[in-house]
């Protein structure tokens, strides 16, 4: 594959995990449309970086680490946003986690983080 087929292979990646993400959600599977949520903004990052790097992406889950290395211009807010939807990967993976996290993830919760990744998915595209 050359480098715009990879590209547009993540972008493509990350719109049908934001798809399952909407279809989770109305199905009332909060925790895991947040987790495709998280899934979402990682590829979308991912072709970012292939785009500004040219390089294979790595295999990591980091949010903020892979748009650092993507060399995207993050803001403070930006930073804690992209931690803060990390962590629905790592609290929807870990059973010790798992548990407390779907405590969180009401209608109300849910609603706000998956408004919060789209916005996150459509600065992330300006960056293609």
């Amino acid at each position: 594959m050359n480098q715009k087929e990879i590209i547009d292979f993540w972008a493509s990646e990350a719109e049908e995990s934001l798809r399952v993400a909407r279809h989770l959600f109305e199905k009332k599977d909060y925790s895991y449309a947040l987790f495709f949520g998280h899934l979402a903004v990682e590829k979308i990052i991912k072709a970012v970086l292939v785009k500004n790097t040219n390089q294979q992406v790595p295999r990591s889950h980091n949010l903020l680490r892979l748009a650092q290395e993507a060399h995207i211009e993050i803001t403070e807010e930006q930073k804690h946003i992209l931690i803060r939807i990390t962590a629905f990967n790592l609290e929807f993976r870990y059973p010790d986690y798992k548990k407390e996290f779907r405590k969180k993830c009401t209608l109300q919760f849910t609603a706000m983080e998956l408004k919060k990744i789209k916005e996150v998915v459509t600065w992330l595209k300006s960056n293609l």
